[in-house]
């Protein structure tokens, strides 16, 4: 078993913040990810028939869509998922060579590529399946958070964020220190009442969803009973519409 260093309270922890009620589903950032990655410091990664009829490859983040509600009450909920850097991380402590590890300075997991065996352990003890297995080199990877992003300081400072945030249309994607409960991306997750993912199982992800805000629904004005009999249901419409337009 592999251990690592206790979170500290107040310490840093580096994180995702994903705003539920404004992802539009596009994969912008499953896109954004798999470029920058590719040849940063989880790259390469590799891909077995990527055109053919069953292409196999890793992913770091990915997004899935499904419908939510009945009636006239439902929506269609995009959830991007990815690794949650959790503060007590199942997978690092499964990993029989100690490839898979949390750093203690910021709070990051991360793959030593040259010393996993690719067993699958970690990514069996991750509940939220956000380890893949590259099929060429046998490796696992996972969401770094663009570490070779955010610490290059050839890069100017607004750059210096995980790929997939720069790439969201609709900032539905946030990164900060969510140790830090004064930082932007606490007070958002304190304001928009953030969550956990799976918290019962008591891994504690750094990574927060923000849930889906409420529609705004419009009730339509009340027809006065004088109005609702007459000589035809033509004329209550255009009186009803007579009222709306004219305010």
């Amino acid at each position: 078993m592999t251990e690592y260093a206790p979170v500290v309270p107040g310490g840093k922890q580096l994180g995702l913040v994903i705003d539920l009620d404004t992802c539009v589903g596009c994969h912008a950032c499953a896109t954004a990810c798999r470029s920058w990655n590719d040849s940063g410091h989880a790259g390469p990664l590799d891909e077995v028939d990527p055109r053919g009829a069953a292409p196999e490859g890793a992913w770091l983040n990915r997004v899935h869509s499904f419908e939510a509600g009945e009636g006239e009450r439902s929506r269609t909920v995009h959830f991007p998922r990815s690794c949650l850097h959790c503060a007590e991380p199942a997978c690092v402590t499964v990993c029989p060579t100690g490839a898979s590890y949390k750093r203690a300075a910021d709070g990051i997991v991360l793959v030593n590529a040259e010393l996993c065996m690719g067993c699958g352990l970690c990514a069996w003890a991750c509940p939220y399946g956000a380890r893949e297995l590259d099929p060429v080199q046998g490796v696992m990877k996972k969401c770094t958070l663009c570490v070779d992003r955010i610490e290059n300081r050839n890069l100017p400072e607004a750059e210096r964020q995980p790929a997939c945030v720069l790439a969201c249309p609709t900032r539905a994607r946030h990164f900060g220190d969510l140790g830090d409960p004064d930082s932007e991306v606490s007070r958002l997750v304190a304001t928009r009442g953030g969550i956990d993912l799976l918290p019962e199982l008591g891994y504690g992800p750094v990574n927060k969803y923000l849930p889906p805000r409420e529609p705004v629904r419009f009730a339509e004005p009340a027809v006065p009973a004088s109005d609702a009999v007459g000589p035809s249901g033509g004329d209550r419409i255009f009186s009803w519409l007579d009222r709306l337009l004219g305010g």
